[in-house]
């Protein structure tokens, strides 16, 4: 019986330690969501940070795309949402229902990337044939290559791309159909780029549009097109997003902060530290880094804690982040 009792007893006792130390720890989470677009960046950093802190700091970073992270953000379950596109004015609204004030930080540049299969003889796209594929007035009747382009194969169109909580999504559809989620539904979509990646390296007739770093990392397995957006064919690489070639599907993405998520140290370490890292660590996830001008501008409003978007009166497509960021932010 004693010893019964004296086992409880370490039982006992290991979980009120267990559940100090989880109560202690509480405090030491950095809660991350939103797009798998900005997700390698953030993960990176993320990993990076929790090294320095030496296990004092936990960052969990989800994936639920850039409009689920927004819902989580706006209800006060996150301190930071992953963004592929600015926040929307009914996202917006949320936050100020609920009292969030928000610091909106763009972090690098993307180049929204055109894809198929290697064996696709294809070599560019023009965005009026990219438009005739995507709009929603082609479901059940653009069904097949030819349909877009005669010279093109008579083979099935497989279609590919993110879903409708993607910030991907409505960039691509507000720069290539010319309004934000106006796009066909009968296409293989996922929050998870990864998912497409898979889709478009196993279909010879597949097309879809992602993330440049996931197209970067799986080359090996994937064509790129050139887009031509009336100047002529322009393939997405670094080079041609920092000098504004790869129009119109080069932007920038985004972090955007709590404001009164700031006040926790932790919080606030690591949104400066992202904000330092990030010229070294955006190259290496295959994503382009903001010049050093641009990031001291955006470290320059976390100082300043300016709450709000500049992109109240315009949604981003082929415009600078140096030209932005000039700008005051509204609410």
């Amino acid at each position: 019986m004693k010893i019964m009792k004296e086992f409880f007893l370490v039982i006992f006792l290991f979980v009120v330690t267990m559940a100090v130390a989880m109560s202690a720890d509480a405090g030491t989470i950095v809660r991350v969501d939103g797009s798998s677009t900005v997700y390698p960046i953030t993960e990176a950093v993320a990993e990076e940070f929790q090294t320095i802190k030496k296990g004092t700091v936990q960052v969990t970073v989800g994936i639920s795309g850039t409009g689920g992270g927004f819902k989580k953000f706006c209800r006060g379950e996150i301190d930071i949402s992953d963004a592929s596109r600015p926040i929307k004015t009914s996202e917006r609204e949320a936050c100020q229902a609920q009292g969030i004030q928000y610091i909106e930080l763009p972090v690098a540049y993307d180049a929204i990337s055109v894809i198929v299969h290697p064996e696709n003889s294809l070599t560019s796209i023009k965005v009026d044939e990219l438009k005739k594929i995507w709009e929603p007035s082609a479901q059940n009747t653009v069904m097949k290559w030819n349909q877009v382009n005669p010279k093109w194969a008579d083979a099935d169109l497989k279609l590919y791309g993110p879903g409708a909580d993607s910030g991907t999504f409505d960039y691509f559809t507000e720069a290539i159909v010319g309004k934000s989620a106006a796009s066909r539904g009968d296409y293989t979509a996922s929050e998870d780029d990864n998912v497409l990646v898979q889709g478009v390296s196993t279909d010879k007739n597949a097309i879809g549009y992602f993330g440049f770093a996931y197209y970067a990392t799986n080359k090996s397995k994937l064509k790129a097109l050139a887009v031509d957006g009336g100047k002529g064919p322009v393939l997405p690489t670094s080079e041609t997003v920092k000098d504004g070639t790869y129009a119109p599907l080069s932007r920038p993405i985004f972090i955007y902060v709590n404001k009164a998520s700031l006040q926790k140290p932790e919080i606030k370490d690591f949104v400066e530290f992202y904000l330092t890292k990030a010229i070294q660590l955006v190259p290496e996830v295959q994503y382009v880094a903001l010049s050093p001008a641009a990031y001291q501008l955006v470290q320059k409003r976390l100082r300043e804690q300016k709450v709000g978007t500049v992109y109240a009166n315009h949604s981003g497509v082929n415009v600078t982040v140096e030209e932005l960021l000039k700008r005051e932010p509204s609410l």
